[in-house]
Parts: C-alpha cells; sequence; structure tokens
C-alpha cells in the first residue's frame, strides 16, 4: 500500500507531462505555422520562374498581413494542380486554378471560388489566336490540319474556347502542348507551329526575349469575354482562416508591392470577390458546346 502511494505522484507526474507535450504537439501543428504551413498552387500559365516568384512575393505580404505561413508551388501542369487540391488528405490548401481547371476542380468538389483577378479592371479576359504574319493566314477557317501551339489542354483560353471556335467553322487542328501561354507563342514565333493560342496578351511577356514578337506573330482571332482565374480554397478550409486571408489579399492589392507581385506571377491587375456562381455562364457556353470537366479528364 505504501509503495503504491508513493506511484500516485510519479503517475500524475507522466500524465501531467504527457498532456503538455500532446498540447505542445497540438500547437505546432497550428495550419498556418512554420511546422505545418498553408500550401498554395499556382498553374504553370506563364514561365514558371516568374510564376513562382511572383507567388512567393505574394505569400511573403500575405504573412506580412497575417501571420499565417505560406507556401508556394507552381504545379508541371494544370491538371497537376487539380490533383494537389483532390487529393486526400489535399496537398494544397489553396489554389490558383486557371478558369476550366477551377471549374473541373469544382465540379469535383476539391475546391471553392473566393477571389477573382482583374486585368485591366475586368473581371473576366479574352483568348487569341495567331500565326506568324508572314505565315499567309488570315482567318481561323484556314487553319485545318496545322500544328497548334498551345499551353496545354485544360488550358481555357489557350485550348478550350479556342478549341470551340475553331469546331464552329469545322477545322481541326493539330495541339502541341509547349506549357505555357509564353511558350504557345514563342512556338509561333520561331515557327514550331503554324498556329497557337493564349490569352490577350501574352505576345508582351516574351517581349524582352524577342523585342519584334508583336509585329512578326498576328492575331488573326480574338474569343468572347471568360472569367478570370484567382483565388480558390479546398472545401473545409477554416473560415476563419480564410477570412483572414481573404481580407489580406484584398489589402496588398492595393499596395505598390503587391500588386507588383501579382503582375509578376499572372498579371493580375486588382481582385474581386467573387463566389461560384461568377462561373456559371461560362459554363452555360461550354454546356452549349457539350464540353464537360469530364470530357478532358
Amino acid at each position: 500500500m505504501h509503495k503504491n502511494r508513493l506511484l500516485i505522484p510519479v503517475i500524475l507526474s507522466v500524465l501531467l507531462i504527457g498532456t503538455v507535450l500532446l498540447s505542445a504537439c497540438a500547437k505546432e501543428a497550428e495550419l498556418g505555422t512554420e511546422e505545418n504551413p498553408i500550401i498554395w498552387v499556382f498553374v504553370p500559365s506563364g514561365e514558371m520562374e516568374r510564376v513562382a516568384t511572383g507567388g512567393e512575393a505574394m505569400a511573403d505580404l500575405l504573412f506580412e498581413e497575417t501571420g499565417l505561413v505560406i507556401e508556394t508551388f507552381v504545379a508541371t501542369s494544370n491538371a497537376s494542380a487539380i490533383e494537389a487540391m483532390c487529393a486526400d488528405p489535399p496537398k494544397a490548401h489553396i489554389g490558383s486554378l486557371a478558369t476550366f481547371s477551377y471549374i473541373q476542380a469544382a465540379d469535383q468538389g476539391c475546391a471553392e471560388s473566393a477571389l477573382v483577378c482583374t486585368r485591366y479592371g475586368s473581371p473576366t479576359y479574352n483568348g487569341q489566336i495567331f500565326v506568324r504574319a508572314d505565315s499567309g493566314y488570315s482567318d481561323i477557317s484556314e487553319l485545318d490540319g496545322v500544328s497548334f501551339c498551345r499551353d496545354d489542354s485544360l488550358s481555357t483560353s489557350s485550348w478550350i474556347v479556342p478549341s470551340i471556335e475553331l469546331a464552329a467553322v469545322g477545322v481541326e487542328v493539330v495541339p502541341v502542348d509547349a506549357g505555357s501561354h509564353d511558350a504557345a507563342v514563342a512556338g509561333v514565333y520561331t515557327g514550331d507551329c503554324v498556329a497557337g493560342a493564349s490569352y490577350v496578351d501574352a505576345r508582351s511577356r516574351i517581349e524582352e526575349e524577342y523585342p519584334d514578337v508583336m509585329e512578326v506573330v498576328d492575331v488573326i482571332f480574338q474569343t468572347g469575354d471568360v472569367p478570370n482565374d484567382g483565388v480558390q480554397f479546398v472545401p473545409g478550409f477554416s473560415e476563419e482562416l480564410k477570412t483572414q486571408i481573404v481580407d489580406a489579399f484584398l489589402a496588398i492589392a492595393e499596395t505598390e508591392e503587391g500588386l507588383a507581385a501579382m503582375d509578376i506571377a499572372y498579371q493580375w491587375g486588382g481582385l474581386e470577390v467573387h463566389d461560384d456562381t461568377f462561373y456559371d455562364p461560362f459554363r452555360q457556353i461550354l454546356d452549349a458546346a457539350d464540353i464537360s470537366a469530364a470530357d478532358l479528364e
């Protein structure tokens, strides 16, 4: 009996230490800390190093605003960015998915829109189809059978919408995955492809390397309005943290440093709050063309 009494303080001490350790571990595992950072995935719509640089700069500014640690990475493709948000558990908590990629992820229950970017003051943008000015082509109806540089098969303005427009005039092209909008333009400039497509106006992104690109690469078609990309969260993400992050995004979008970082990454000129319903009109366009997310998986 005496021995048992001596053991009681020891047992209580062990239990107390265990409770303290468990509490410390729980605190260390809190989302948004160095031990458990929030992960933000970007699609490679531009040159990957530039997107990565802009993304890291935005994450640093968000940390200054919120104290939340956010790690960024650029996926190798639109599909891999979707996979990161759809993994179980998610490999990314926040995404900056291209328009069709967002719709595909949302339809799978993996992403919820929070913010949509603006460019030139608008939350929508346009795609463009282009050729070399010396190619002899002046209309998309003439492009049947030609090589066609695109970002990848899930790029909204570099393939999804252009493919609808091409099909409408009875044209089939041979797609070539360039890996980014910049590279799609460069592919036509260098003659690797006869034609190509990108957002308006991705040509400006390669002017440093190809100063005469605006004259050499000629835009022969512009698509209708497409909802811009933006910032999305995985379902179930903490509403408290989401509010913090969204408010911080809107705050840094009002600063020179924030605008510079957003421009480097994706040429964002601002941010607006929009939920999933913002993309419904574009879904109707896809439905009319008999295109669904499942078609391109």
